[in-house]
This record gives structure tokens, sequence and C-alpha cells, in this order.
């Protein structure tokens, strides 16, 4: 079969779907590869796919721009000849679900998150709300990463329940991401990997470094990440060399390789106030690490409390600040147990097989409803004719 993938970023494909390719290859599909062109489109040919580069602007809710980007997606499917399409991301998922009704393909979404459309009560989210309901009435499937967001999705009636079913993010390649030697740190270090936004918490990453600080605590905080201004919730990296300057972060930059960052922390954190399933905290578990998140959907899917780590309030620099302190005085032995509980949940729920078989069982169960449904037509329009 000809498979499609159709994300926001090509980048996020690469580092994302890398795996779920190289399977769908090894089993003879072709896959084509469909997102904005951001340095990653011959990376994802040298894999073994036919990509197709997208004009899209992720973060705009223009009419005209949504309409030419459904028919963009329309010519392309059409193009591509694809059998099935996969698609993540809010605009992929809502208006290549159009473009795939119109093409007759069978699609398969996956709500990676619900991000600030959700998170914010505005004019925006109601729109974004209108377009759900509307065009999940067209996929075959809806994959969502938590229970949360499966359930407001139902109980909203924006899809419904009989298409979805729950999957564990994108998974972790857990032999990609392996424990490495524990590093003996002279000071106690947390590592907040995320993009550079407001709503990752990391406001309140820095509040909680300075409340620790005020109370003679030694500890290193440090910031991985790239900046982001698309989507306006983005922190200027003006303030962030500021707080850089008093003392109570280290700003890393950004990378492809996490694993070295991840080998150097003694704790990971993602105080952010909604997810989907964050990758950042997959792999920091399958590294063996111990986790301090929020207790919010998609982070306290991967943080079980006291198990492999602690949870805190949402938008709660204080309680972040004591989970942190918490984290600091616990023993070697309390910090070692943590980190092998966050091994074996990457191990017994999140491995990206997991993942992986699921999406070739809906793309089985997809083309074969879709043959099923060919084979009725047929045999219908033979019988009108006789």
């Amino acid at each position: 079969m000809i498979i499609g993938i159709t994300i926001n970023r090509s980048w996020n494909i690469y580092n994302f779907r890398k795996g779920l390719i190289q399977s769908l290859l090894k089993d003879g599909h072709e896959v084509v590869a469909i997102a904005p062109e951001d340095g990653y489109g011959k990376k994802l040919e040298d894999l073994g796919c036919k990509f197709y580069s997208l004009d899209m602007d992720n973060k705009g809710s223009n009419p005209l721009n949504d309409l030419r980007l459904t028919m963009q997606l329309y010519n392309i499917y059409k193009k591509a000849n694809l059998d099935v399409v996969l698609q993540y991301t809010i605009k992929p998922n809502i208006f290549g679900s159009i473009a795939a009704h119109l093409c007759n393909i069978p699609s398969i979404c996956n709500v990676t998150g619900l991000g600030t459309v959700f998170i914010h009560d505005n004019i925006t989210s109601k729109i974004a709300r209108f377009l759900y309901k509307t065009a999940f009435r067209f996929p075959s499937h809806v994959f969502f990463q938590n229970r949360d967001d499966q359930m407001l999705f139902i109980s909203q009636k924006l899809v419904e329940k009989r298409k979805t079913s729950l999957l564990p993010g994108s998974g972790v390649d857990i032999q990609h991401f392996t424990p490495g030697n524990r590093v003996e740190n002279k000071v106690f270090t947390f590592l907040l990997v995320a993009r550079i936004l407001y709503d990752k918490g990391i406001v309140e990453y820095v509040e909680a470094a300075r409340k620790l600080k005020a109370k003679g605590i030694e500890v290193k905080c440090q910031l991985l990440g790239e900046f982001d201004y698309s989507s306006g919730l983005g922190i200027y990296k003006v303030k962030v060399d500021h707080w850089e300057e008093e003392g109570l972060i280290e700003y890393l930059g950004a990378t492809n390789d996490v694993r070295p960052y991840l080998d150097n922390a003694d704790c990971v954190v993602l105080p952010s106030y909604r997810e989907g399933t964050p990758r950042s905290l997959l792999e920091a578990a399958s590294q063996g690490k111990p986790l301090v998140a929020t207790d919010v959907p998609g982070c306290r899917e991967v943080v079980v409390d006291t198990y492999n780590g602690f949870l805190c309030e949402a938008k709660n620099a204080d309680d972040l600040s004591e989970k942190m302190e918490r984290m600091v005085l616990s023993s070697p032995n309390m910090i070692e147990y943590m980190g092998k509980n966050s091994r074996k949940l990457a191990e017994s729920k999140f491995d990206e097989k997991i993942v992986i078989n699921r999406y070739h069982e809906k793309v089985a169960e997809c083309t074969n409803a879709e043959l099923v449904n060919a084979e009725a037509s047929t045999s219908v329009l033979t019988y009108e004719m006789s």
C-alpha cells in the first residue's frame, strides 16, 4: 500500500515517526511524508520516503489560507495515489481529514495534545472545537494519547466514541534511550526539556529555582529547547538571558540529540499546563531518570507519584519548588529506585513497538473495510444492472 504521513513539521516526522516509517517500509509499503520543509525533507527521502513539501501556516486561522491548505492536501493525496493517510497535529487532523474524505481515502488521526487551543477558552478555541466536530466525522479512527483528551472530545460530541482509542504517545525507542552510568554531580542538577513557551511552565520552573536558592538549597536548573514565537506564547531570549544573569537557570540551547543532557541530569522536570504524552518525559523515563511533573493530562500518564517521581500542581511555583526540594533531599537509594521504575514504565507501557503494532492493525482494518465497501458497491451495481 501507499501510506501517507501528514504532520506540521518534517522535523517532527523524522524525529518522532522514524521507527514507524522503517517498520512500514520493511513490510513492503510505500511511505509518503507530507509536511512543511524545514531541512528534514532530504533526510526523510534518505529513509526511503517520498516527500511532498506542504505550504502551511501552523498557527494562523485565516479561512482562505485554510481552504488553500485543504485543496493543497487534496491535490497531494490524489497525486500520491494514497491508500490510507496518517495525520497528526491540529491542522493536518482537521483539514487533512476533509481532504482525505474528498479523495475517498481512509484516514487515521492522532490527537497528540490539545495545546493552547484548549487551555485558553476564547474565540479561537470555539472555532477549533467547531472545526474538529466537522472534520472528525470523516476519519476511520482517531487515536488519543491520554484518557482526559479522549473523554473531552467524546463528552463535547467532537467525535464518536466508537472511532476512538488510546495510544501511549509516539512511544519511545527503548534501545536508543538507555540508562547510562549515573553522573555524580557536585550540585544536584535538574533539567527541563521543552520549547521555550509559557505553557510549558518555564516561569514556574524559574520561580521554583529562585525559592530553592532563597532557602540556601544549592541546585543547578538547566533548560534545553528551542525558542518558538509562532504562537504568541513564546518567551523571548532576552528574558531567558536575564534569568541566567541572575544565576537561576542555565540555558543549554537546542539539540538534535538529548541523550547526553539526560545522562548529566539527576532529575528531569516538566511543569507543563497540559500535554498529550510528553516526549521529553518518555525519553527521560527510558533513560532511567526520576521525574517531577505537573498533575495534568499527559504528564500524569508518565509520572506515578512517589513511584518514579513526584507530581505537583500546575501553575504553582511553591508546590513545584517543594517537590524539587523533596527530590534533592531524597536518599541516593530512593533516587535510584525511582529511576529504575521510570525505565520499567518505559519498557512495559511506552515502548514504540507497542505504538507501531497498533498502527499496523488500524491500517489493515481501514483498508480491509474499504475493500469490503468496494466489493459491496460492486455487488449492488451488478445486481442493479442484471
